[in-house]
């Protein structure tokens, strides 16, 4: 009915009023709890253990890659050492991936608009995109193997698979979250579909920053 707040809309509105109350959810008969026998108002988690837990994450996977960039710089100027030419096909791949990240904050703006449907759609979009990345990746590294390019052919072709099958792997989480967010009926949830989905948005982020790394690192390497 026209001018009527769905149920998703009265959601996104409460997990508003939350944040701003620090997690603490408005009882529903509008009265403090407490005396009486009144119940108290719901609490929900702070969104800063969230915050943080997704920092310690980020910070776990960029030292695993750093360890990796610095054994490949070092190991780059062995003699046994055989450049491995970028496939055209991964530039396509990192163009996917960078829409990705525009349609993930579209997506954050409808729910910011309290666009469920909106945001869904485009949320769901940016998890599509990064599945076609994904498998472009696959496609790319049967385009080595069919030049005869093995992960133990020599150092440099066995760097390029450990870094790109290292990041698809870390990807693969970042789609199963996106999944989860777009989906999860978040009214019985210890997290707030706000704070979720910035929280994945800071790790999909996070993955498109790295890969631009790493393609740049294995282009300036062949």
């Amino acid at each position: 009915m026209p001018g009527t707040a769905t149920e998703q809309d009265i959601e996104l509105i409460l997990e508003k009023v939350a944040n701003d109350r620090g997690g603490i959810m408005p009882p529903s008969n509008g009265r403090g709890g407490g005396e009486g026998g009144k119940k108290p108002p719901q609490r929900w988690p702070a969104p800063k253990r969230y915050y943080t837990g997704i920092a310690f994450g980020i910070v776990s996977v960029l030292m695993f890659f750093m360890a990796l960039a610095s054994a490949y710089l070092v190991r780059r100027g062995s003699p046994d050492w055989v450049p491995v030419r970028v496939p055209m096909l991964m530039w396509f791949n990192t163009a996917v991936l960078l829409v990705s990240s525009g349609t993930l904050e579209m997506a954050r703006n409808r729910l910011g608009l309290l666009d469920v449907r909106g945001f869904r759609r485009l949320w769901g979009l940016t998890a599509v995109l990064g599945m076609v990345f994904l498998i472009g990746q696959v496609v790319a590294w049967r385009q080595l193997v069919g030049e005869g390019i093995y992960l133990a052919s020599n150092p440099a072709s066995s760097f390029f698979y450990i870094f790109t099958g290292a990041h698809a792997l870390h990807l693969i989480g970042g789609v199963g979250a996106l999944v989860y967010v777009a989906w999860r009926n978040f009214e019985k949830a210890q997290i707030t579909r706000v704070v979720a989905a910035e929280v994945a948005s800071y790790y999909w982020h996070f993955m498109d920053a790295l890969w631009l790394f790493l393609l740049v690192l294995l282009y300036l390497g062949k």
